[in-house]
């Protein structure tokens, strides 16, 4: 079934995946198991989510690009939600609860060019390879997706996939949702993915599986991801980056006690040039150790320009 991306090919669009980092390292709040989305929960973590929503607004009224603004539901399926209390049964709530946020403040924000995103995240650990089983990890992801969908969320993205199965059951389950998606890989150091997979692999099988799907890569550093890029026609395929500030390995990441953010100006003059180079790119943004300084550099180096033909 094809689902068409409400992204158009006319502008440059933002998504922002760090907010975790920030709101540890940086606003001192409590996050247990790095899970963002309790903060739904409470007026506190309704309030700081607002602040970020109308921050990113205000970069796309500024700059002129689009903005996805993404629900914070990345550990909100059952087997990392039951590690903060959550049941199963109490996920697709979580998921209506914060895109009923979301569609509050667009309803506030008439005339802005942004989106509804649900957030979704591996099962597993983001750094590590990730479900082996396409239909598997469609059975897994399927009710985070039709939640989504009930709740009127205008596309799914799934951030920091490890295995080419995983993404393509996530995709699939989102084709039979009618809802589009994007999908996105994470890569090491040396520009693959955890289990040594080539990212122009991995990209070449989700596309063959789910022409439709708009295909990413987050959670690195653009020199990381520059690893990866081999100027292959696949590049073609490849939609968006989403760039961590800090060139720490995943490793040293997970086992940081203080934030490593870059330097805002660099990575988005990286981001620029990557964009620059290829037309397929239309989503760009920040990752770990990225906060709004770092997306405002980036919005404002592409916000004003022509994407490439």
């Amino acid at each position: 079934m094809t689902v068409p991306s409400p992204l158009t090919d006319d502008r440059y669009w933002l998504a922002w995946t760090g907010m975790e980092t920030d709101l540890i390292f940086n606003q001192g709040y409590d996050l247990p198991e790095f899970a963002a989305f309790p903060m739904i929960d409470s007026d506190a973590g309704r309030t700081h989510l607002r602040g970020y929503y109308d921050a990113l607004l205000t970069i796309s009224r500024d700059t002129g690009v689009g903005v996805i603004l993404d629900t914070p539901t990345w550990m909100a399926n059952p087997d990392r939600a039951a590690a903060v209390g959550y049941a199963a049964e109490d996920l697709p709530r979580v998921t209506r609860d914060a895109v009923t946020l979301v569609r509050d403040i667009l309803a506030a924000n008439p005339g802005v060019a942004a989106v509804a995103s649900v957030q979704i995240g591996p099962r597993g650990d983001g750094y590590a390879a990730g479900q082996a089983d396409a239909e598997e990890a469609g059975r897994y992801h399927g009710p985070q997706i039709d939640a989504a969908r009930a709740a009127g969320a205008d596309i799914v993205a799934a951030y920091t996939l490890g295995s080419s199965a995983e993404a393509i059951g996530i995709a699939r389950a989102a084709s039979r949702a009618t809802l589009p998606a994007l999908i996105s890989y994470t890569v090491e150091t040396d520009g693959k993915l955890a289990d040594g997979t080539p990212l122009s692999t991995a990209v070449a099988h989700l596309k063959q599986a789910a022409p439709d799907v708009t295909v990413m890569v987050n959670c690195a550093h653009p020199d990381h991801i520059a690893c990866g890029l081999d100027g292959g026609a696949w590049q073609r395929d490849l939609s968006g980056i989403i760039a961590n500030a800090s060139r720490q390995s995943h490793e040293e990441l997970d086992n940081a006690t203080v934030l490593d953010d870059g330097n805002p100006a660099e990575l988005g003059q990286q981001l620029h040039g990557m964009a620059r180079e290829s037309a397929a790119i239309r989503v760009v943004g920040g990752c770990c150790g990225t906060d709004l300084r770092h997306l405002r550099e980036i919005a404002e180096r592409l916000g004003r320009v022509d994407r490439p033909a």
